[in-house]
């Protein structure tokens, strides 16, 4: 063994534990920042700390390793811990402990963490940072905090890189006759539905999602976070259901379901909406990592434990010695049916633009590769229900926690993250702009399409925000192409939809030659309502379907 300084060794776990990026302030921890300047990890540096948990949440996001970001031993990196907490993001938080700018982060952390610690001891350093990175993997996964006083920053351990290793993660199985109990109820149901969280895209169990659906001849819904864990262009995608983020076709298919095999899934409120009327005629099979989960909103009919990608393995494997594949039914041509004659439109040509068209045109122009990021607002809304995704980790999604100005840095981590790809920023409000200016110093090339619908006029809304929301164009408002501009990278408005497939070719196509954020700045109709078309709620009066046949699994 040999001593090294305290910083060496937690960078030396970083490099074996595959980061290969960490965001945060460049002076919080000065020993380490000396120490990740001489090894082979990218230190990006933000304006504000807040954008630099969010950053590591987007690479994190991106990857499905654990993110990393640094900074003082303040509170600024509270919000981003808090977002990360609830998505189930992977995240190391590093904070340094000096008299200037301290607090009782450990304590303050704790309530937005997995684990909070800080290290009193050099000699713990490596031990200490391996844990931190299996507890933030382990189960449902989440953010952890490691703070690191001055003394302990200067000191040294005795550390072997080629005598240490990432710590092993527990993937749970389920009982197999448990996995044969839900098969029993899927078999049993007429008109059953696959929900899939964002615990599928997390465990990487798209294809066994997709084997299970297909031998079955289920469709498969999607909630926010789950986006990309199924193909929406497959003829078994079945939408998304909601009281924002959804489709009417989705809404629809649901409450027609009388068996739901949610896998991942949380029935958050702005999933379900009223239970009631959630619930009513159904039966629920929920299958999740974290076993607190099951029962903690509603009580399921069955309560699955486990990893998602063995779970779903196991019910392949069921369903295949039970059955050979089957055909599609009555049940998959009715939700079939359900999308060809609910879609709602978005080939509107309406000057103001309206928001679907804007989506229209993202949806016809990028490839399915890209990487999409969206924030929370009226432009998550219109993302939820009109984008849409193929691929696991491709659409970004801030969902519970939701702070204004997340998409950006995230956007910014996931780009550093996977740099072949295009990365597009879906956003609204301009929180965190000074995040832009990080990433045209850093060369980190984004496209920005940010949805504008606070300058055009007022409207009456349906709670007091006019005057917050005129703050951002029009008389003395904020010119968003200037301030572009002014940060050294180019910017566009498009206030006719006929514009907006040229100005998204523009844009990608000055990303790639400047190497900085572009912005696409779309001009929308303001309008009162958030969502366009009925919730959840507003579809209860739908019939009933016809009985269908129960499955005969002897065939």
């Amino acid at each position: 063994m040999t001593r090294v300084a305290c910083a060496e060794a937690v960078v030396a776990v970083l490099e074996s534990e595959g980061v290969d990026t960490v965001f945060g302030t460049g002076d919080a921890v000065p020993p380490l920042d000396a120490a990740l300047r001489d090894s082979s990890i990218r230190h990006v540096t933000v304006r504000h700390e807040a954008g630099g948990a969010h950053a590591a949440d987007g690479w994190a996001r991106t990857t499905g390793n654990v993110g990393v970001c640094v900074g003082a031993s303040g509170t600024n990196m509270i919000t981003g811990l808090h977002a990360a907490l609830a998505d189930s993001v992977p995240l190391l938080c590093v904070t340094g402990r000096e008299p200037f700018q301290s607090a009782g982060i450990v304590e303050i952390a704790r309530p937005v963490t997995k684990w909070a610690v800080q290290l009193r001891e050099s000699a713990q350093a490596p031990w200490v940072f391996r844990e931190a990175f299996r507890v933030a993997r382990s189960g449902r996964p989440g953010p952890v905090l490691v703070d690191l006083p001055a003394d302990v920053q200067r000191g040294t351990c005795l550390y072997d890189r080629a005598l240490d290793a990432p710590l092993p993660v527990a993937v749970p199985r389920p009982l197999p006759h448990v996995v044969r109990a839900a098969l029993d109820l899927v078999c049993t149901a007429r008109r059953p539905l696959i929900l899939a969280g964002g615990g599928v895209v997390t465990a990487g169990a798209g294809d066994e999602l997709l084997q299970l659906a297909e031998h079955l001849q289920i469709p498969v819904q999607v909630t926010l976070m789950g986006k990309g864990a199924f193909p929406e262009d497959h003829p078994l995608f079945a939408g998304l259901a909601g009281t924002e983020a959804h489709s009417r076709w989705g809404n629809a298919a649901f409450l027609r379901s009388d068996l739901v095999l949610a896998v991942g899934a949380r029935f958050a409120d702005r999933h379900t909406g009223d239970l009631d009327v959630y619930r009513k005629g159904r039966r629920f099979i929920h299958v999740d990592i974290e076993p607190t989960q099951l029962g903690r909103v509603f009580e399921p009919d069955l309560g699955v434990f486990g990893h998602a990608q063995p779970v779903l393995a196991e019910m392949v494997a069921e369903a295949r010695s039970r059955t050979a594949a089957l055909q599609p039914g009555k049940w998959v041509r009715r939700v079939g049916e359900l999308r060809r004659t609910m879609a709602r439109r978005d080939d509107f040509d309406d000057v103001p633009i309206k928001p679907p068209r804007v989506f229209r045109e993202i949806n016809g122009f990028y490839p399915r590769d890209t990487t999409f990021v969206t924030g929370t607002g009226l432009h998550q809304i219109w993302s939820g229900q009109f984008q849409t995704t193929y691929l696991p980790r491709r659409y970004l999604a801030c969902g519970q926690a939701g702070p204004p100005g997340w998409e950006v840095p995230a956007a910014m981590g996931a780009k550093c993250a996977r740099p072949e790809r295009q990365v597009v920023a879906v956003a609204g409000f301009p929180f965190l702009t000074e995040e832009v200016a990080v990433a045209a110093r850093h060369r980190i090339p984004l496209v920005i399409v940010m949805i504008n619908n606070a300058g055009l006029g007022r409207a009456e809304l349906p709670y007091d925000m006019n005057d917050a929301m005129d703050l951002h164009d029009g008389e003395g408002g904020v010119d968003h192409v200037r301030a572009m501009e002014s940060l050294g990278c180019p910017a566009r408005r498009v206030d006719r939809p006929g514009d907006i497939r040229d100005a998204l070719a523009w844009a990608s196509a000055e990303a790639a030659r400047t190497r900085v954020p572009v912005l696409v700045e779309v001009m929308v109709e303001r309008e009162a309502k958030a969502a366009t078309g009925p919730a959840l709620d507003a579809i209860k009066e739908f019939e009933p379907l016809p009985e269908l046949v129960t499955v005969d699994w002897s065939d």
